[in-house]
């Protein structure tokens, strides 16, 4: 789990996010949650073969 948390503040931009509000930083995290589990599931089942962590 320390992967995906580090992989959200470094590629995801959650290390200082320019957001204001809670329920903006939730959807910033929702998108970013989002964002990182397609790339995983890609890398995965190998339909993509780049080097996402």
């Amino acid at each position: 789990i320390e992967e995906c948390f580090g992989w959200l503040k470094t590629v995801g931009g959650l290390r200082k996010t320019k957001l204001i509000g809670r329920a903006k930083l939730a959807g910033q995290t929702f998108l970013a949650f989002a964002t990182y589990n397609l790339i995983r599931i890609g890398s995965l089942s190998g339909c993509w073969g780049g080097s996402h962590v």
